[in-house]
């Protein structure tokens, strides 16, 4: 067998695994397939970071093995060196991470799978990520944002790590306001503020410490009637730029 066909019949192969996983998981249709870039000879890139945090230790790469995130209407597949993990949209939690690569501190999200594990994935290690990075924000936001406000409804006290709402107020650490009091809710400098009658109050809460940030935002948007601007918005957390 040529290299090219036995490539060819890996890839067959791996997608038949990513479809039974994403069955497995409810996943619904699959709706795009960002790869991981090639390099130079042409050998798919798995050795990344991104990657090493997938394999955790004892990982090894194996040139030619591929690397594929797929996004499906109810979650995401992330294969990378043959492993396969599933997440899903309603019960993830995401948080913005800042970490190295070659060409110096890119932007990252790390992600909970199904079984509990932590993926990390960097703006470099797929293909298109001022597309994907977008669609996984608003595909989770989408998913969890109406149990969000179910749960407001019924009273309960929604914890974002150090910063925690109710349906009538916002707060973190010693501090909290009433959502009358509140006008928008931003990102300053990497911490969370609070702009309220008039002036800007800053948390000093580290974004990349708060899951699930876009929820958190649009439940802000609801609750405080804050106007969305989503194309400037500073809670924009999936740029590479």
């Amino acid at each position: 067998m040529t290299e090219g066909a036995s490539r060819g019949r890996d890839e067959e192969l791996l997608l038949a695994r990513i479809s039974a996983a994403a069955g497995r998981a409810h996943l619904g249709r699959r709706r795009a397939t960002y790869q991981a870039p090639l390099t130079e000879r042409g050998i798919w890139r798995t050795a990344a970071a991104g990657a090493r945090r997938l394999l955790r230790a004892g990982g090894r790469r194996r040139p030619g093995s591929g690397g594929r995130l797929d996004l499906y209407e109810h979650g995401m597949t992330v294969a990378v060196d043959g492993r396969i993990h599933v997440i899903r949209y309603d019960t993830t939690v995401v948080r913005r991470r800042g970490v190295l690569s070659p060409r110096g501190t890119t932007r990252a999200h790390a992600l909970i799978d199904v079984n509990g594990e932590r993926i990390v994935l960097r703006c470099g290690d797929f293909g298109h990520p001022e597309v994907w990075g977008p669609e996984i924000r608003r595909a989770v936001t989408d998913a969890q944002l109406p149990r969000a406000l179910a749960a407001l409804a019924r009273g309960a006290r929604l914890d974002f790590g150090p910063v925690w709402i109710t349906a009538d107020e916002v707060g973190s650490r010693r501090t909290s306001l009433s959502w009358a009091e509140v006008e928008r809710i931003e990102i300053f400098n990497d911490s969370v503020a609070i702009r309220a009658s008039g002036r800007w109050l800053v948390c000093g809460t580290v974004a990349s410490e708060i899951p699930n940030l876009g929820v958190l935002h649009a439940l802000a948007g609801h609750l405080a009637g804050a106007e969305r601007d989503d194309a400037r918005s500073p809670w924009e957390p999936w740029s590479c730029s």
